[in-house]
């Protein structure tokens, strides 16, 4: 009933999956930077994260945890598992999962992955997502992991239909506050549950992403910065006045005193924040009344 790839690449680690089943997210990816990255499916055995966290933390590698867990397991037979760990990845397709059902892992100890899928329409699933995982080597984590799951569901997917998706990605000192949460998100119920995820992906980089492509904020641009952010409700000084724009409408990741983030220049220019990159402006900018507070 789900497709998933868990993964890690350098001191990233990630999980993200897609099913026809409510709220996914819930219950099958496990991430712990430097530690683990776990899918639990089909018949999902949710005791199997702590166990395979606890044997990997413990110096076992991956096709090893693994082992140890399901033949631990009576109901093995109707399971699927996918794990990565500090030394190797494994995945694991209980005989008597519904068809089509299957995995494939490989990689190393820097960069690995363990793709798996039950009731998908075919093979073709999982080989286009393993496809998808080779041609997007040097993206980062979550920009990678969400191009394979999008290759999955174009590939066919699951074969009753979308539902739910989720991603979920650690690097250290990513994210809000360097939290080090690099994408946390999930769409629950939605009729095209990976393009509601690609679009919540694209909102989260836009937001939570750092400073890049900076221009400095001096001659015609300065100006015309400044006239903007006038215009905006924000008079005055314009490094004084792109700063306290930026935080009310939750753009303060992208904050750089070198000058303007280019994404924010987009914003700033359209009075509208891109729902997907690819996709150009579609949705407004919260109010104050709506942004985002710390956690």
């Amino acid at each position: 009933m789900t497709f998933s790839i868990a993964a890690r690449d350098g001191d990233a680690w990630g999980v993200a999956v897609a099913s026809k089943f409510l709220a996914v997210g819930s219950v099958v990816p496990r991430v712990v930077t430097g530690v683990a990255a776990i899918a639990t499916q089909a018949m999902a055995r949710v005791a199997y994260l702590d166990e395979l966290e606890d044997a990997l933390r413990s110096g076992t590698d991956a096709a090893a945890a693994l082992e140890r867990a399901t033949a631990a397991d009576d109901g093995r037979a109707d399971r699927q598992v996918g794990v990565v760990g500090p030394t190797g990845a494994a995945t694991v397709t209980g005989s008597t999962c519904l068809h089509w059902a299957g995995g494939v892992s490989g990689g190393d100890d820097t960069s690995a992955y363990a793709i798996q899928g039950n009731i998908l329409t075919g093979p073709e699933v999982v080989e286009a997502m393993e496809s998808a995982w080779r041609a997007q080597a040097g993206a980062p984590l979550d920009t990678r992991l969400l191009a394979v799951l999008l290759a999955g569901d174009a590939a066919g997917g699951d074969s009753r239909g979308r539902q739910s998706a989720a991603l979920l990605v650690r690097a250290p000192g990513a994210g809000y506050d360097g939290c080090g949460v690099l994408a946390d998100l999930r769409v629950d119920d939605h009729p095209d549950a990976p393009l509601e995820l690609s679009r919540l992906h694209g909102l989260s980089t836009l937001y939570f992403g750092v400073p890049e492509d900076v221009s400095p904020l001096t001659g015609d641009l300065r100006d015309e910065v400044g006239l903007l952010l006038g215009a905006a409700g924000h008079p005055g000084p314009v490094e004084t006045a792109l700063e306290a724009w930026m935080g009310e409408v939750n753009l303060e990741n992208r904050h750089s005193p070198d000058g303007i983030d280019a994404r924010v220049l987009e914003v700033l220019r359209n009075g509208r924040r891109p729902a997907d990159p690819a996709e150009g402006l579609t949705e407004p900018l919260p109010t104050p009344d709506t942004r985002l507070v710390p956690p």
